[in-house]
C-alpha cells in the first residue's frame, strides 16, 4: 500500500556498506571471543536497533506515523522534541550512521525542522511553514528540501497577489 503522503527519504549506499561491516564486525566479534558468541551478537544488534527505534528515535517516529495518519496539527509536538533532543545531543545527529545505524544522507534535526514546515503548510499555516524551511536552510544551507518547498511557497504567493 503506497502512502498519500509525500514522504521523502535519501539514502547512501556507502553509508550501508559501512553499517553492514560495522554488523558484521558486532557479530564476529562476538563469535570469536566469546561462547554462543553468533547468538549473543545477533542479540546485541537487534538491542542497538530496539534502543534507537524506542527510545533515540521515538518522538521522530511517533510523529512520521501521526503525519501518515493526516494528523499533522498533533505531529509538530513530536517533531519539536525531536528537535530539542538532537539540538541537546548534536553529537547523536554527526554521528548518526555509526550510532543510530541510520543510513538517511538527511540528519535528524534537518528532518524534524522540515517536518514541522510540511506539519505547518498542511494545516494551512503558510507562514510558519515558511519560518521553518528558512531556519532549515540557515542552519543546513544545502537542503534541497527546504530550499525546493520554499521556492513553491514563494510561487504560491506570487500567484495569489496577481
Amino acid at each position: 500500500m503506497t502512502s498519500s503522503i509525500p514522504l521523502s527519504r535519501q539514502s547512501s549506499w556507502t553509508i550501508i556498506f559501512i553499517q553492514s561491516i560495522l554488523i558484521t564486525s558486532i557479530i564476529c566479534f562476538s563469535y570469536f571471543s566469546i561462547p554462543n558468541g553468533l547468538f549473543v551478537g545477533w542479540i546485541l544488534c537487534l538491542m542497538i536497533f530496539i534502543f534507537n527505534k524506542f527510545y533515540l528515535l521515538k518522538h521522530h517516529n511517533d510523529g512520521i506515523h501521526l503525519v501518515k495518519c493526516h494528523q499533522f496539527e498533533q505531529a509538530i509536538p513530536y517533531f519539536e522534541k525531536s528537535l530539542d533532543f538532537y539540538t541537546r545531543n548534536s553529537w547523536l545527529d554527526k554521528y548518526l550512521h555509526i550510532l543510530l545505524l541510520s543510513n538517511s544522507k538527511t540528519s535528524i534535526k534537518e528532518m524534524a525542522l522540515c517536518n514541522i514546515a510540511f506539519c505547518y503548510g498542511q494545516v494551512g499555516n503558510g507562514k510558519k511553514a515558511k519560518e521553518y524551511y528558512e531556519l532549515t536552510l540557515q542552519e543546513f544551507p544545502e537542503s534541497g528540501l527546504a530550499s525546493v518547498n520554499l521556492k513553491l511557497i514563494d510561487s504560491a504567493q506570487k500567484i495569489n497577489q496577481s
